[in-house]
This record gives structure tokens, C-alpha cells and sequence, in this order.
């Protein structure tokens, strides 16, 4: 890049700060970092900037775009593999670079779904508040075993893959489908591939692993749902509305449902990543969801570890730097 290239960072926590700071080239970036979401109310903050950097729940609609075009703004930069929340046909009217980290750490993503399935079924959390006040019963902490369940991986990318891979070393059988299948891979992983419906009647846990599109908005919806195994774990750690919340809900209250992990919500814009312990939750479809003894409810933090944050931050400044050296100036392009 070249020097003091100024950034405007949007959406930033102290962790964002930290590991951007020391990114390969931030020496040679004048970063402008912002608490709040960059939508077309705060875009002008972006003012006299040649990119912004921004996260999940930034909202990049066209309003957001022009503004941020006619400030000189060049680039937007993805620090995440999703793009639903920009709108690519205005980005590309307006001549904006588009970049993304399509794949910072599977591991991180993959290994906390399984990290919430084990916890909700074990009942790890519950346990864990019991013994802090002294109380060692048993009682109501009944979970059961992976080994011989039947786990459904909804979407077979790189986490998809990942995550069949170490449910198989709980021997547990492991399908899946997409609708582009590694044949190869799961010849190799005693993976078998399965259509949807095959795998919503009959898997013990569905984990999903699936971008948000037209095609996958509330994919699990009130008949998808009604269809599931009766007492199934659904694991989401991938987009909140790829869920259908009140068919969920439903099925919660009938029985229907085993139990639920969520490191995503449907509406969780403005509300994870933030504190709201001071308040009142206004959100009255997650506060019945945090009510459900069998559901199990994360911020968005399967991407949290050292190693993603380090990859991510390296990966976007390589972008920065790309676009600067005219890479990508022609208009929209994800990389």
C-alpha cells in the first residue's frame, strides 16, 4: 500500500484493534477505528478514507455505498467469509472494490460446533453453575453418547468438512449433503451423501454449515422442521437466518425438538457483540429462546480464536494492499 493509506475500520472491539494493529502493512496504515456499525447514518464517518473494513452485521446497502463512494472511499473489505449484508450489484455500479477472507480458520468455526453440542448435551454449562454454588447432583445433567449417532452436515465447505471429520473420530456416522459433494473426500472420511430430505428424517444432530442465499433463507422452516427426527440437536454456527425463529419456537414448545445451539440468531444486528446486561432485552423471541433449558445460546464467537484473528487481519491487509496496487479497481470482486 501506499503509506499512510487511511482506513476506516467499523464495527471494532478491542480484540478487532489489537490484532489489526499488528497485521502485516499496518505500519503503512493510518487506521480511524469506529465502535459503531457502518450503515448509511454513520458512512459519513468514512469521510477522507480510502477504505472501510467491516464486519457481519454492517449493512452496506446502496444508500451506505453512494455515500461512502462520494467520500473517496475505494474499497470495502470484508473481515468475514459472508457478503449478504452488501449489495454487490450497487458496488459495482459504483465502481467499489469488494474483498472478503473466504476462509480465515475452519477449524475455529467447526471445532465451536462441536463445542456447543457437547456442552448442550452434557449439560456442561448447567453443571458448571451448579458446582460454583456447591450443589453436585446429578440430577437433570442425563446426556448421551455421539458414538453410533447418525449426525447430518447441512453444507460441506471447508468447516462442513472439518466438522464431519471430527464427529467421525467420535464414531459416529457422519452424512451429508450439498449440492456440490466432494465425492472424493468422503470416499476417504466414511462420509455417505444424502439428499436433504433423507438427512432431516433420519440424523440424530444436524449441524449446519451453509452460506445465506436466496435458496437457503429459512432453510429449516415449520414443514422443514415438522419433518426432523423427533428429539434431533439442531447446531448452527454458521448464518441466524438460515433459521426459520418461529417455527423454531414452536417446535421447541411442542417437544418436537431435542435441543438447540446457536452461535447465530436471525435478528441478532444490534444486539451480539454488544452489553446489554444494564437493560431490558427488547428481542422478545430471543429472551423466550434464553428461557429454553435445551437451548444454548453463544455471540457469535466461533470465529474467536488466535488463529482466525490473525488470519484475518493478515488477509485483509493483503487485500488493502492489492486494491491499492490496482488489483481489483475495476469494480466488485470478492477475494
Amino acid at each position: 500500500m501506499h503509506p499512510m493509506t487511511t482506513v476506516a475500520y467499523f464495527d471494532t472491539k478491542p480484540y478487532d484493534r489489537a490484532y489489526f494493529e499488528r497485521a502485516p502493512g499496518a505500519d503503512r496504515i493510518t487506521a480511524q477505528f469506529h465502535d459503531c456499525r457502518l450503515t448509511h447514518e454513520t458512512a459519513a464517518l468514512a469521510a477522507g478514507s480510502a477504505a472501510v473494513c467491516v464486519f457481519v452485521n454492517d449493512r452496506l446497502d446502496r444508500a451506505c455505498l453512494e455515500i461512502l463512494q462520494r467520500s473517496g472511499v475505494r474499497l470495502v473489505a470484508l473481515r468475514c467469509a459472508g457478503f449478504n449484508n452488501v449489495d454487490l450489484a450497487a458496488a459495482k455500479d459504483l465502481g467499489l472494490a469488494i474483498t472478503r477472507v473466504p476462509a480465515y480458520s475452519p477449524h475455529a468455526v467447526a471445532e465451536h460446533a462441536v463445542a456447543l453440542l457437547l456442552t448442550l448435551n452434557r449439560k456442561i454449562h448447567r453443571a458448571h453453575n451448579r458446582v460454583r454454588e456447591h450443589n453436585f447432583s446429578l440430577s437433570g445433567l442425563v446426556g448421551f453418547d455421539l458414538h453410533g449417532k447418525t449426525i447430518g452436515i447441512i453444507g460441506t465447505g471447508k468447516i462442513g468438512r472439518i466438522a464431519a471429520q471430527i464427529f467421525r473420530g467420535f464414531d459416529a456416522q457422519v452424512i451429508a449433503c450439498d449440492p456440490f459433494p466432494s465425492l472424493d473426500w468422503a470416499r476417504d472420511r466414511g462420509v455417505t451423501y444424502v439428499d436433504i430430505d433423507t438427512a432431516l428424517a433420519t440424523s440424530d444432530i444436524i449441524s449446519l454449515h451453509l452460506p445465506l442465499a436466496p435458496d437457503t433463507h429459512h432453510l429449516l422452516n415449520e414443514r422443514t422442521l415438522a419433518r426432523m427426527k423427533p428429539g434431533v440437536f439442531i447446531v448452527n454456527t454458521s448464518r441466524g437466518k438460515l433459521i426459520d425463529t418461529t417455527a423454531l419456537i414452536q417446535q421447541l414448545k411442542s417437544g418436537h425438538l431435542g435441543g438447540v445451539a446457536l452461535d447465530v440468531y436471525e435478528e441478532e444486528e444490534g444486539i451480539f457483540f454488544e452489553d446489554h446486561s444494564g437493560g431490558v432485552l427488547q428481542d422478545d423471541e430471543l429472551n423466550l429462546l434464553l428461557s429454553f433449558p435445551n437451548v444454548l445460546v453463544t455471540s457469535h464467537q466461533a470465529f474467536l480464536t488466535h488463529e482466525a484473528l490473525s488470519e484475518i487481519a493478515r488477509v485483509t491487509a493483503e487485500n488493502m494492499s492489492r486494491v491499492e496496487h490496482g488489483d481489483f479497481l475495476a469494480g466488485t470482486r470478492l477475494a
